[in-house]
């Protein structure tokens, strides 16, 4: 039943079925492009042709081995010529009934033994290999966009799939220089089923004017390195398309998380699908364009809400990692720094992490040893917060436990000048419950750096329903002189980068628990397609997975979503005492230092 796969038609000569007959014309397979538009097969053609001669020009290929590509690809305008192919891929619109349509075609042209593969993200393989007369030779083989660039590629099976048939395909997947990753059949399969509904949670966010569609891409590129943030990445593939999958996804799963966020309807109804329309969430130069152009709801340049209040020297609360790394970034932009700890030897400790900080920061050339010098000399450790009294901004970085830091802020609130702003890092709890336990909850705002503090550039500023104007904007402008991108968002569970990363990290457990991938094939796959730097289990288990767990609870607590409702894996994974690297063991097993 193998079958070599060296002759392979491609049904739908779009911008993916021409990317997938480049990679195959380039990889020496004799490739047949096959749309009913003249139009399409022609731009096929021209694409390939423009596409090679790139190639040619940047050194890729040579000139004969372009000649060759272009010689192994011909287009048709019927499936009939599919006669010969060992291997069929249909990449025609996401539609049961024209997908269906090809395949019972194909059933009474191609061999027995030939191979029918779907490039659908959003279809159920299972239900287009049913209608097929076999049934064991349709598989799913989902390329990403642009194929010739993009190394990943799902091959899905049905439970109707014969194995023989996915191992011919995998290792063409192998030979075309790419990663091939095996799932089961649900709509989205992994890379798609994790990423929309993370797009999806980005839209409804902004559909409830949480903040504002620039902060909620900058959050995420800054806060968790993607290439691009979720609301420019829905404009990329198209709203329209992001719903279709969707609605699959939630007719499978039923899902709220999959529920396709009402702006996505709205926006898709009024002809504004993205980039191809030249207007979605953000306005483009041209139907088509790349570049974003200034619209009514661009911020306008220097915009900020009010005066603030003078800042010149600052307090800091903590000895861990995240405090002495906030301290440094103050000090490094010239202000003058009380780091408060406990007792002062732990006060002593922290300012000895920051020297080696600084000091590697020198050895590879990145400080000299004057700023090194003058950035220590601004620190002053303390082992009491008596030494806030003259601090124009606090800045707690303690223990993530409420009463521990109501019990903070209350000492504060006795210790600090009149008029000084003081700011929680809290990652998850309420800030106006701390606010609140002083007699000033209108000068406390959140200050959520990401760790580490001196090379993250995320600053989430939280204001709460009581925060003064004037302490918003003194917060924004301290952002800005310490060179970080502060974005703005409400006083809620996750703030802006949690609430949206870990339901996707949620998720990724759960396909674990329900055996329909692998973590390798996870991560990978969320790596190569998604453009995550990390794939999820590799960033749970540097996160920690009591970290993770918590943050879990607090949404699922605050959203009463079930779709929040922390992974049961994950629970046990904890309470087994598995808690990522800095235990040895979490998803994986690491070695001890």
């Amino acid at each position: 039943m193998d079958t070599p796969l060296s002759t392979i038609a491609v049904v739908g000569l779009g911008t993916m079925g021409t990317g997938i007959a480049e990679v195959l014309a380039l990889a020496g397979r004799e490739v047949i492009g096959i749309d009913i538009s003249e139009a399409a097969a022609l731009g096929a053609v021209a694409s390939l042709e423009a596409s090679t001669a790139r190639a040619v020009g940047r050194g890729r290929i040579t000139e004969e081995e372009r000649a060759a590509a272009l010689a192994r690809f011909r287009t048709a305008d019927t499936l009939r010529a599919a006669a010969d192919a060992e291997l069929v891929i249909e990449v025609v619109p996401e539609s049961y009934e024209i997908k269906q349509q090809v395949f019972r075609e194909l059933d009474a042209i191609v061999s027995p033994t030939t191979i029918l593969a779907t490039g659908t993200n959003a279809l159920s393989v299972t239900r287009l290999a049913a209608e097929s007369q076999r049934p064991e030779r349709v598989l799913g083989l989902h390329f990403f966009n642009p194929a010739p660039a993009m190394k990943l590629v799902e091959v899905v099976s049905s439970v109707l799939t014969a194995p023989p048939a996915v191992e011919s395909v995998t290792r063409l997947a192998r030979e075309l220089g790419k990663e091939p990753v095996a799932v089961g059949d649900r709509p989205g399969f992994v890379a798609d089923g994790l990423l929309f509904g993370y797009l999806n949670q980005a839209a409804a966010m902004y559909e409830a004017n949480y903040a504002s569609r620039e902060d909620i891409d900058a959050a995420m590129k800054l806060g968790c390195g993607l290439p691009m943030g979720p609301l420019a990445l829905l404009d990329l593939i198209g709203i329209d398309t992001a719903r279709t999958v969707l609605e699959a996804m939630y007719a499978e799963s039923h899902d709220r998380l999959h529920a396709p966020a009402p702006i996505l309807g709205q926006l898709s109804s009024a002809g504004l699908t993205g980039r191809k329309a030249g207007r979605g969430f953000y306005t483009y130069d041209a139907p088509g364009g790349q570049d974003v152009v200034p619209d009514a709801l661009t911020p306008a340049a220097g915009a900020e809400a009010g005066a603030g209040r003078e800042v010149a020297s600052v307090g800091v609360a903590g000895s861990g990692t995240m405090a002495s790394g906030i301290a440094e970034v103050f000090a490094k932009a010239g202000y003058g720094v009380v780091l408060a700890a406990r007792t002062q030897e732990k006060a002593d400790l922290a300012k000895g992490r920051i020297a080696k900080s600084l000091e590697r920061s020198v050895s590879k050339g990145r400080l000299s040893a004057e700023a090194r010098d003058e950035t220590l000399a601004r620190i002053t450790a303390a082992g009491s917060l008596d030494a806030f009294a003259e601090v124009d901004l606090a800045v707690e970085a303690v223990a993530e436990d409420l009463e521990i830091k109501q019990q903070l802020f209350a000492a504060l609130d006795k210790v600090c000048r009149p008029g000084a702003v003081l700011a929680t890092t809290t990652s998850s709890l309420p800030v106006v419950a701390i606010a609140r336990a002083t007699a000033r909850p209108e000068d406390v705002i959140g200050m959520h750096f990401f760790n580490p503090a001196p090379a993250m550039k995320l600053v989430e500023v939280v204001r709460t329903v009581l925060t003064a104007d004037d302490v918003h904007a003194t917060v924004r402008a301290v952002c800005a002189k310490i060179r970080k991108h502060p974005v703005d968002c409400g006083d809620r569970a996750g703030f802006i980068v949690n609430a949206l990363l870990f339901p996707y990290l949620n998720n990724a457990i759960k396909m674990v628990e329900q055996h329909y991938a692998s973590l390798d094939d996870i991560d990978a796959a969320m790596k190569l397609g998604g453009g995550y730097p990390m794939g999820p289990f590799e960033l749970l288990d540097v996160v920690g997975l009591d970290v993770s767990l918590a943050i879990e609870k607090v949404l699922h607590k605050e959203f009463r979503d079930p779709g929040l409702a922390p992974a049961p894996l994950l629970e046990h994974l904890v309470a087994a005492g598995c808690l990522g690297r800095k235990t040895g063991r979490g998803f994986r097993e690491y070695a001890r230092r």
